[in-house]
């Protein structure tokens, strides 16, 4: 038996009128939730255009011509906007009959990259429970006639299984969502050893030993902790029959361990060092979960990706900019304190489900909304735009460098165009003296821009 997709009825009307642009085909992601027992599909979103491309542009006929390192791209930075529970959970392809028969291998293929590109970041692994098939939607834009397949993205091998597609009205309007705020406080020594370009390498190492901590956390939820297979919902008064949006919010409060358990045998290292990072703030962190008798586990294990993405996604976008940097002056590299961007929440038309930003400090409202406009094709007022926290700082103490100057230079050049190569399309910022503008070119060979 296959997988059946609950999906919001705009979801539909997107799709429709997506379909009547009469173009050759249309691709795009569907956002949403897995769970045990169904899955939830809330948004669709096309591919933006490239920057050479507009509405009137003559797209090539055949699907062939499909750039896949643009679409996953694409679902790289629409990840970032999503809160806990959320993922890009498939593909969806609108084709004319003809393309019909090529629908299925390119949407096979989308799945997989989209899958690899939006994990290759993350500091989490899946586990045994969760849901590992992806949905691949195929619309015909002559019959409006829609076929639902999956794919189980860990098996390579995987081959097409039929689900079933249904709509429903006011399917996300009253989801549950669980707030924290989490104090960070991270200390990550920089090796005497490791060159100044391995800057953004040791932040990751840094950031994976505190998500284990995260992992390892207890979840207080209003103030009281939970069996891990009871019902989120017991205890809480449940919203019956009601097709406005409303959300309830549950409070956590996350205790992480002090020491390691007196079971558990642990051994200290003294390294020399000459250089740390230290990451320090208090970060907000948002999960949503399905109102069909989530458990308690599911809606845990939701919140703390949340964390753990939220904090590594901020650091990716700003260590980019220490890799130029170190390459443009890396003689007066010094001591500095950055600030990381501040996360906002914008609603969704008809359902209770937020998405999510980042905004630096002097970034203008303008651009926020120019950004959901490119990646998720929607229109956000200006009084929607809620910031959701202070800003976190970094202080970064750089590591002396005793590496021969012309060497240095040519590994920073080689190591900033690899990173160039993986991380297309994210936020890059500059720190100067100068006036703070943010320039989106795209999502590839297109980088935002800001300059402090």
């Amino acid at each position: 038996m296959g997988r059946t997709y609950f999906v919001e009825e705009a979801v539909g009307k997107y799709l429709s009128d997506l379909s009547a642009k009469q173009k050759p085909y249309v691709t795009g992601l569907l956002i949403g939730q897995c769970s045990s027992q169904r899955d939830y599909v809330i948004r669709a979103v096309r591919t933006p255009p490239k920057e050479e491309q507009n509405e009137s542009t003559i797209i090539p006929s055949k699907l062939t011509s499909i750039d896949e390192e643009w679409v996953t791209a694409h679902a790289s930075q629409v990840s970032r906007m999503l809160p806990g529970g959320l993922l890009v959970l498939g593909v969806f392809i609108i084709a004319a009959p003809e393309l019909a028969k090529d629908s299925q291998n390119v949407l096979r293929k989308l799945i997989f990259s989209v899958e690899k590109s939006v994990m290759r970041r993350r500091l989490w692994k899946a586990g045994e429970d969760d849901i590992s098939d992806r949905a691949a939607l195929q619309v015909c834009s002559t019959t409006k006639k829609i076929v639902c397949r999956t794919y189980d993205v860990q098996d390579p091998k995987s081959s097409a299984k039929p689900a079933d597609w249904k709509y429903q009205s006011a399917l996300s309007a009253c989801w549950l969502a669980l707030d924290c705020t989490v104090n960070v406080n991270i200390h990550i020594p920089l090796l005497a050893t490791s060159p100044n370009h391995d800057l953004e390498k040791n932040t990751k190492n840094g950031l994976n030993r505190w998500s284990k901590q995260i992992e390892d956390s207890v979840f207080l939820i209003n103030g009281q902790v939970k069996d891990n297979d009871t019902e989120l919902l017991e205890g809480l008064k449940k919203l019956r029959g009601s097709t406005q949006s409303s959300t309830q919010f549950s409070d956590v409060k996350v205790l992480t361990q002090l020491s390691q358990g007196s079971s558990r045998r642990s051994t200290a290292t003294v390294q020399v060092c000459s250089g740390s990072i230290n990451l320090k703030g208090a970060v907000k962190c948002r999960a949503y979960i399905h109102n069909n008798k989530p458990k308690v586990k599911e809606a845990i294990q939701a919140l703390k990706r949340d964390i753990i993405n939220t904090l590594s996604d901020r650091c990716e976008i700003l260590f980019e900019d220490l890799i130029i940097n170190e390459g443009l002056d890396k003689k007066n590299f010094q001591r500095e304190y950055r600030v990381l961007p501040q996360r906002l929440f914008v609603p969704v038309a008809g359902s209770s489900v937020m998405l999510s930003d980042y905004k630096f400090r002097d970034e203008a409202t303008g651009e926020i909304q120019e950004h959901f406009v490119e990646m998720l094709d929607q229109a956000v007022q200006a009084e929607d735009i809620h910031i959701a926290e202070e800003a976190s700082t970094v202080d970064i103490c750089p590591a002396t460098d005793n590496t021969d100057d012309t060497q240095q230079k040519q590994l920073t050049k080689t190591t900033l165009l690899l990173k160039l190569q993986q991380n297309m399309g994210i936020t890059v910022w500059f720190f100067s003296t100068v006036h703070s503008h943010r320039v989106f070119m795209g999502l590839m060979q297109n980088l935002k821009l800001c300059y402090l």
